[in-house]
């Protein structure tokens, strides 16, 4: 029979042979960080769509947040998430410029002498 010693990375199973036990060998490590798209998501925070792409920095933060604490699937689906508000907020900012450009530019404008009034 084999000796079992207290703390030995060795066990024995039922027929005597002797095998590793991988778990005790060490933490396993944690699968590579998720992307949570913070830089996109910051950058975003310049288009014209406020509250969309304040939602998105928040998933994405959330993201962060939820791989720190060991939820790797909640944080690969809130990195996710932020990606895709982070792209609806980029074209709704881009219509909004879009917009904007269109209606200061194809108005028509009278000329000053038209307004001023003679006394």
């Amino acid at each position: 029979l084999s000796r079992h010693y207290p703390g030995s990375d060795v066990k024995s199973s039922l027929s005597g042979s002797a095998f590793f036990d991988h778990g005790s060998l060490g933490e396993q490590e944690p699968p590579p960080p998720v992307r949570s798209y913070l830089c996109l998501t910051i950058f975003t925070c310049f288009c014209p769509a406020y509250p969309v792409n304040i939602v998105a920095l928040v998933f994405s933060i959330m993201s962060r947040k939820s791989y720190d604490q060991g939820d790797y699937d909640g944080s690969r689906r809130l990195g996710r998430n932020a990606l895709y508000v982070a792209i609806a907020s980029i074209i709704i900012g881009l219509l909004v410029i879009a917009i904007f450009c269109t209606v200061q530019f194809t108005t028509v404008r009278h000329s000053a002498t038209t307004y001023r009034c003679y006394i």
